[in-house]
């Protein structure tokens, strides 16, 4: 019964409520007169199998009196600021045709909302081919039934989504965006030539409306002359600067091209005011479009277990950034190179257990099959693959697409960070280019830094030296989590990226959203590294 009571909810809400104002579900307190319903009526009204462990415990006795019941509906009045609209929930319980199936509904709609807020709408697991991350865990049976006891279910509500600074400043984006889309009117902007500073170019005034619907640039005032809405002139200052920054002559001023730096740096662009097609797939990013966005990456946030190791690594493969955290504060950040599109870095939690100085590295047989074998033997010799045990091997040396050092993982997946001697690709704003595993920048720095953590930095200089392949073990594994999250907070400002692998969209769509959230450019990039 939950499949399809979720299913329904989250295709009528969420897309309900990027668009509109919500809390329909307050003060609609559903009538259940626990006296009015026997535990033999109750058994027979209920059919989830939560609902019946959770009565099960109370010996079928009904809870929701009034009050309980008042309690839970003002808690899904507050829904809505984790991009859910509850009064689904309130109209399924409200639907039941005596006491008794409405007390089964409220519990059930009760454990719904719980499990959305603790460990998500949906799974995970069923949607993506490879998700492995350290996930929520919360017995909400046992839960719901002390927050009966207590006579705090709303408080025990909210305490179920993650509390962390990071996830407010989402919720509070979100809401900003949602109200915004309400009032949102656009047609999205074509790609084309790329537009220069000072050019000319008949998109530009759809730019400049873009920019300042997504908040970029002030709105435009009235001409020099004319009256606000109570009849007060509008200064002359004013008027000359917003007829610069919105030019009817197409002109790419000064004004826009500040204005469009800032998109870029806020979706990992290169902020150079040039206005290619990767800059109009931010513009096209509407206020609609980013509450939806950030409404995926709320519920990609309820997914993880609420403590993350103190120690640990986080690679944003969406933002292709790495963080290194050291008892609970970012030591290094650092730009890696990740999976391109059809050869995704999956999502997974794995510790690097040792350093590898000089690796060689088995050529997994795809790419051997459709990358290296057709280049030829002359290829392969100029490149140093020889072949072990019926498999292609590329030794150690500096053209080995795994440079000096790989960061070793413990996943079945053959996922990992490691050196590349493709340098160049870290001066990119789009940084998706490998096949899957993770390329670090400067990784012989970030291995000695690692190294020097764990009183290892001799052992390990001693083994870059040897110029042969030298394992370092690591006293104490470091947590690895390859996340994707296409809105964070970075610097105390919301910021987003693109969508590269298009699993935004795959999610929005498993929540009930209809179509696409946003057009992306996807490329793919000849590259034989891992």
């Amino acid at each position: 019964m939950r499949k399809v009571l979720v299913c329904v909810s989250v295709a009528a809400l969420l897309v309900a409520g990027c668009g509109s104002q919500s809390g329909g579900a307050q003060g609609e307190t559903v009538q259940v007169d626990p006296n009015q319903v026997s535990p033999q009526d109750l058994q027979a009204a209920v059919k989830d199998e939560r609902v019946k462990r959770f009565y099960a415990a109370r010996n079928w006795a009904a809870v929701w009196n009034d009050q309980r019941s008042a309690d839970l509906t003002s808690a899904f009045a507050e829904a809505e600021r984790h991009g859910i609209n509850a009064d689904g929930y309130v109209k399924n319980a409200k639907a039941g045709a005596n006491a008794a199936e409405r007390e089964a509904a409220l519990t059930l709609a009760a454990l719904d909302y719980a499990q959305a807020l603790a460990t998500g709408f949906v799974d995970p697991r069923k949607i993506f081919e490879v998700y492995e991350l350290p996930m929520n865990k919360v017995d909400l049976i046992a839960g719901l039934n002390q927050a009966v006891d207590g006579g705090g279910v709303r408080t025990w509500l909210a305490g179920l989504a993650p509390q962390d600074p990071e996830y407010k400043a989402l919720q509070e984006a979100y809401i900003a965006y949602r109200d915004r889309a309400a009032q949102e009117q656009k047609s999205a902007i074509e790609a084309g030539e790329p537009i220069k500073p000072r050019s000319r170019d008949p998109r530009v005034p759809q730019i400049a409306e873009a920019l300042r619907t997504n908040g970029y640039l002030a709105a435009a005032q009235p001409a020099q002359g004319a009256g606000d809405a109570s009849g007060n002139a509008q200064g002359s200052v004013e008027a000359k600067t917003d007829a610069k920054a919105a030019p009817a002559s197409g002109v790419y001023t000064a004004e826009l091209v500040a204005a469009v730096k800032k998109v870029q740096a806020d979706y990992g662009i290169e902020p150079d005011g040039v206005i290619g097609n990767s800059t109009v797939e931010a513009l096209n990013t509407g206020a609609k479009e980013r509450a939806r966005i950030l409404a995926v990456n709320l519920e990609r946030r309820r997914w993880l277990a609420r403590t993350a190791p103190a120690t640990r690594i986080d690679v944003n493969t969406a933002a292709a950034e790495l963080t290194y955290w050291r008892d609970g504060q970012a030591a290094n950040r650092r730009k890696v190179v990740v999976g391109q599109p059809d050869w995704e870095t999956p999502e997974l939690g794995s510790p690097i257990a040792r350093l590898v100085a000089n690796p060689d590295w088995t050529i997994p047989e795809s790419i051997a099959k459709e990358e290296i074998l057709p280049k030829g033997a002359a290829y392969m010799a100029k490149e140093n693959i020889v072949t072990k045990n019926g498999r292609l091997v590329q030794e150690p040396g500096p053209k080995s697409a795994l440079g000096l050092v790989k960061f070793d993982m413990l996943n079945d997946h053959a996922i990992y960070l490691h050196d590349t001697p493709a340098k160049a690709l870290f001066a990119s704003t789009q940084r998706h280019s490998s096949h899957g595993c993770a390329r670090v920048e400067d990784a012989i720095g970030f291995a000695r830094l690692l190294a020097d953590d764990q009183g290892q930095r001799e052992a390990f200089d001693k083994a870059l030296a040897t110029k042969k392949e030298t394992p370092v073990p690591l006293p104490n594994q470091i947590p690895v989590r390859l996340l994707y999250h296409s809105a964070y907070l970075d610097g105390g400002k919301v910021v987003f990226r693109t969508d590269p692998y298009g699993w935004d969209d795959k999610l929005a769509q498993a929540l009930g959203f209809e179509g696409q959230i946003r057009p992306r450019v996807k490329t793919h990039v000849t590259d034989v590294g891992p």
